[in-house]
């Protein structure tokens, strides 16, 4: 009995560690750096999610350079589809992030990704309240405009 309970606290706390190490909980990693939307889930219910952007089938399309952003010390700025942006952002405790209403350049979009629209995309930027890095991809928690959660999975 001795032995399996010795496993198990050997166990949870191996797993603990590998979780721990796969979440990074310090912001500095991000900044500096240009991230790019890999997908967008949302979740209707917690059974009914669905990917409503996927980079690659974009790559496909040959959509081009879009929702992209770098983090400095102080702003957001990035690419919509085809608008340059930028907004503040602050962050708060246990991952808790604030990015403030975003100004953009008024360009006419050529071409758009019809399931994410540039405006839908500024508006989980502004919704997102909470952030992490996993396995080297950050992880923008939001909520769309009818309360339902939003991740949006960024990568280098």
């Amino acid at each position: 009995m001795k032995k399996i309970i010795t496993a198990a606290v050997v166990f949870a706390a191996f797993a603990f560690l590998t979780i721990s190490c796969n979440t990074v909980n310090n912001f500095a990693g991000a900044v500096g750096k240009e991230w790019k939307l890999l997908e967008v889930h949302v979740e209707r219910t917690p059974f009914n999610k669905r990917v409503i952007y996927d980079r690659n089938a974009l790559r496909r399309e040959n959509v081009g350079h879009i929702y992209t952003f770098t983090f400095d010390n102080e702003q957001i700025s990035g690419t919509g589809a085809p608008n340059s942006f930028n907004a503040p952002y602050t962050l708060g405790e246990k991952q808790a992030i604030s990015i403030m209403p975003i100004i953009s350049t008024q360009m006419a979009p050529i071409i758009q990704p019809e399931k994410l629209q540039e405006h839908v995309f500024y508006g989980y930027l502004q919704n997102a309240y909470e952030w992490k890095i996993v396995s080297k991809r950050l992880e923008l928690i939001s909520k769309t405009e009818n309360g339902e959660p939003v991740r949006l999975i960024f990568g280098l």
